[in-house]
């Protein structure tokens, strides 16, 4: 195996996989070719075939191995309902193929006529009429080569050099000695490789990185040393669940890293720290669906939800701490003077009651002005202030100054402030745990949208699959009865059929299947989620509204 950037197409890398001579002798066992010639079928984007000579029955014969991939591979682990033909879906992952005819002897002319590469191809993979067995057994062959890959192509290469003796150490012949035409052959197969060659997809169109190529290579090779048959199913299954893993710890960790950047703690409200929170948090969703594929029963979305709303607590909690540390050091500089004051007996005198309540007020004031103390700024105030209670209640008692009528509409006055002040923080409670739902139902909106999108888009892509698989075989259908092979072109219409009823329940089952999933994922979401007792109930009504627009 050789990987090279790919010299044409950026973030791409080209690799090369060689089978290194089917057919070797020496290797021992016969099936080893077979699993080699299975496994560069699974592995690659582009199958390229080495022959020389021509294209003859001796040669299509060396490509027996085509006629085994029904029994190597499988595309489902259990059979389809309908009782589609496993071997029905190959074509939507197999590889293009390309035969390249090394030592080409022959004039591309067919009845006297001029043809290209392709048709040249093309025109060898007809069927033979007759009904013998080595007749049956080359059609199948070539039947399989047309039903599994629909997008073929040929090169033709002429001799390197006609000389034998350079033949002999081709590798290090100059590139001026080799024959002019051989050049210009190779060099449209280089282009065509290059410009041509697809990246590898898997089902739905589900692209191969170096890491899903790793995991493909080891999959296939533990299935086949353990004595079972390769199956796409089941590896895309196990790919899905070590991707879908990481992309929640990339979200999640994407998550931390723009809340961590974007927040200066303490935020002036909650309502802020929300608003970054429901930014952080749609990027990171966009994160996971960007990574993620095949997620079951969205088994880990709901993953995510539960470690961003776990990273969202942790926020809001420094949140909180910054606040409060920051709130009671502002208080404690500014009250400084007061408490030295208390301590001096400075309102131990009479009319010491006025000094106190100005004294007081003036920090009240202050502290009000102070920016972005953040949440805990009440609850400080709050607390400092029923610190103050007995020590105001203590001067003014002692206040002769003041009369006793005085005295008791001083006490109601501070009564009446505390009450006031509950009130308030009552207020900011009720509308703090107002935001916090309202956040919560966005979280669980966001989740949805992005969702529905993306199953929207997964649905889009199985239709154009399905499609394509059909469109296949009703060209080789069709072939067949160009061809003259009726009797074989009626006996794939059974098979169509159930292509044509799958792509329709496809269809018309989208719309339920979607709303299933988000159903799913918003129930699933009511567990998941926690809330003060007493907003459960409007919490849950609020986030069941969301599926009637869904």
């Amino acid at each position: 195996m050789w990987c090279v950037p790919h010299p044409c197409k950026p973030n791409h890398t080209l690799v090369l996989l060689d089978t290194e001579g089917l057919g070797d002798v020496e290797k021992g066992d016969p099936k080893n070719d077979s699993w080699i010639f299975a496994l560069a079928v699974l592995l690659c984007s582009t199958f390229v075939y080495n022959s020389m000579g021509t294209i003859n029955h001796q040669a299509l014969e060396q490509l027996h191995y085509v006629t085994e991939l029904t029994e190597l591979i499988r595309a489902k682990s259990f059979p389809e309902k309908d009782g589609t033909e496993d071997s029905t879906e190959f074509v939507s992952f197999f590889p293009d193929f390309i035969w390249a005819v090394r030592d080409f002897t022959l004039e591309l002319k067919l009845n006297d006529h001029p043809i290209t590469e392709d048709e040249y191809l093309e025109n060898a993979l007809k069927l033979i009429p007759g009904n013998n067995y080595k007749i049956q057994a080359s059609n199948l062959l070539r039947e399989c080569i047309r039903h599994f890959f629909p997008k073929r192509k040929c090169f033709v290469f002429d001799r390197p050099v006609n000389d034998t003796k350079l033949l002999a150490d081709i590798e290090n012949i100059p590139e001026h000695q080799l024959d002019p035409k051989f050049l210009t052959q190779a060099k449209n197969f280089c282009s065509y490789i290059l410009t041509q060659a697809r990246a590898k997809t898997l089902r739905e169109e589900v692209t191969v990185t170096g890491n899903r190529l790793k995991t493909l290579v080891v999959t296939y090779v533990d299935a086949i040393n353990t004595g079972e048959v390769p199956c796409l199913e089941n590896t895309m299954t196990t790919l899905a669940r070590l991707e879908n893993s990481e992309a929640v710890q990339k979200a999640a960790n994407h998550y931390s890293e723009q809340m961590s950047q974007r927040l200066t703690l303490p935020t002036d409200t909650l309502q802020e720290l929300l608003d970054v929170h429901a930014d952080c948090e749609k990027e990171a969703i966009e994160v996971f669906m960007k990574h993620s594929f095949k997620d079951d029963k969205q088994k880990f979305q709901k993953s995510l939800v539960e470690l961003i709303m776990d990273k969202k607590e942790h926020f809001l909690q420094q949140n909180e701490e910054a606040s409060l540390k920051y709130c009671q050091s502002r208080l404690d500089e500014m009250s400084q003077v007061l408490r030295e004051r208390i301590s001096a007996g400075t309102f131990s005198v009479p009319g010491g009651y006025k000094l106190y309540r100005e004294a007081k007020e003036s920090i009240e004031w202050k502290y009000s002005q102070v920016p972005r103390k953040g949440v805990k700024a009440n609850e400080v105030l709050q607390s400092f202030l029923q610190s103050q209670a007995l020590i105001e209640e203590s001067i003014w008692q002692s206040d002769k100054a003041l009369t006793d009528g005085e005295k008791a509409i001083a006490e109601e006055r501070v009564s009446k402030e505390a009450a006031e002040r509950e009130q308030e923080m009552l207020k900011q409670k009720l509308l703090e745990e107002q935001q916090h739902m309202e956040a919560q139902k966005k979280t669980l909106q966001e989740n949805i949208d992005q969702l529905k999108e993306k199953l929207e888009n997964e649905r889009e892509k199985l239709i154009k699959e399905q499609n394509a698989i059909l469109e296949h075989n009703l060209k080789v259908q069709q072939d067949l009865l160009n061809e003259g092979f009726r009797e074989k072109s009626e006996r794939m219409e059974a098979e169509i059929k159930k292509l044509k009823s799958r792509l329709a329940a496809t269809k018309s089952n989208t719309p339920s299947w979607v709303t299933q999933a988000v159903e799913g994922l918003g129930h699933d979401f009511i567990k998941i989620v926690t809330a003060p007792v007493r907003f459960v109930d409007h919490l849950v009504t609020g986030i069941l509204s969301l599926f009637k627009g869904n």
